[in-house]
């Protein structure tokens, strides 16, 4: 999770996106916690791999540790000060890389049975696509075991996408492949590559098989986000999760299934479907379908549908004097 997020501005020139709330919880909170709720044992450590400190700093490190303790895991913190790929981000966790380990891309969500086959030494989770040309895609041989990794295919090998979820059932052995790649410099667009570990591994007779999920969320931009929390928030809603907290409502109406934190403040207005509303804002006078807005946040005279608006933000719809800053987009 080193990156900046560059496609999410403005929302991560101050929050790094791994840390934007999406129905209600942070995408990387949400990740990990799916992913060890479908785990077939506990997680004892989760290692993350952060960026340059002055982004990612002390208050990134509490809020992690914070949810490691809460799955009863070890916080092991890597930096990765140069974007060199993800398999140099793998690498710089290389005191965690022992034992069975999941691998995952912070920038995604998944609903998922992460089954394990006992005889694959490794499991890569993929999700079936309409336009597999513009994924990463697993090719099978006859025993239905992935025989080849194929970047953005011309020409059909699957429509099962890569969606960058996997298990090794002994890391330590994707390591040494890793380790291998960056001694003989095998950069790809001046970056170390996972697939290339994994496609050593499969050489040397290691068995990949794939994991199909039956949900793949993109986190990567604002219209992709918003899509996103509207999926989660009615899967949310179908398990009759609580997503409505202690809201104060005055002449409103919230049209389910939306996320509602405690201290929000809805006056005169509606919301919903598919809005999600962080801690202590209010709104007022104001129709809102389908949009993310963030904690502490003052919304009046609007009407907004696919907005995505971040904490601590002013916004009438009745304005006439405005104050906007670097990446912000009004349509």
């Amino acid at each position: 999770m080193a990156g900046r997020g560059s496609r999410l501005r403005p929302h991560t020139l101050t929050v790094p996106k791994p840390l934007v709330p999406v129905a209600g919880m942070p995408i990387v909170h949400r990740l990990v916690r799916d992913i060890a709720k479908v785990l077939p044992e506990p997680v004892t450590e989760i290692a993350y791999v952060l960026g340059d400190p002055a982004f990612f700093g002390d208050d990134v490190v509490a809020t992690l540790t914070d949810l490691s303790n809460s799955l009863g895991a070890k916080t092991s913190i890597y930096r990765q000060d140069v974007p060199l790929g993800t398999g140099h981000a793998i690498m710089c966790a290389e005191p965690s890389l022992s034992g069975p380990a999941v691998v995952a891309y912070a920038d995604t969500l998944i609903r998922a049975d992460l089954t394990l086959d006992p005889e694959a030494d490794s499991v890569i989770w993929v999700k079936k696509v309409a336009h597999p040309e513009q994924f990463g895609v697993v090719q099978l041989d006859k025993t239905g075991a992935i025989s080849a990794l194929v970047e953005k295919p011309k020409d059909f090998v699957s429509d099962l996408a890569v969606i960058g979820v996997y298990y090794f059932k002994e890391i330590e052995v994707l390591k040494a492949a890793l380790q291998s790649v960056l001694d003989e410099n095998l950069t790809r667009g001046g970056e170390y590559q996972i697939n290339d570990g994994i496609l050593r591994m499969m050489q040397s007779g290691k068995r990949f098989v794939p994991s199909e999920v039956p949900a793949w969320m993109d986190c990567g931009n604002p219209k992709v986000i918003i899509e996103t929390n509207a999926i989660m928030l009615d899967f949310l809603a179908a398990e009759e999760e609580k997503l409505v907290g202690n809201v104060t409502l005055n002449n409103s109406t919230i049209i389910p299934p939306c996320y509602i934190a405690d201290g929000v403040t809805l006056t005169n207005s509606t919301v919903g479907p598919h809005v999600s509303v962080g801690a202590g804002t209010t709104i007022a006078d104001s129709t809102i379908e389908n949009s993310i807005i963030q904690s502490n946040s003052a919304i009046e005279n609007a009407t907004l549908k696919g907005a995505m608006i971040g904490n601590h933000v002013r916004y009438n719809g009745a304005f006439t004097h405005v104050s906007i800053g670097d990446y912000s987009v009004l349509e």
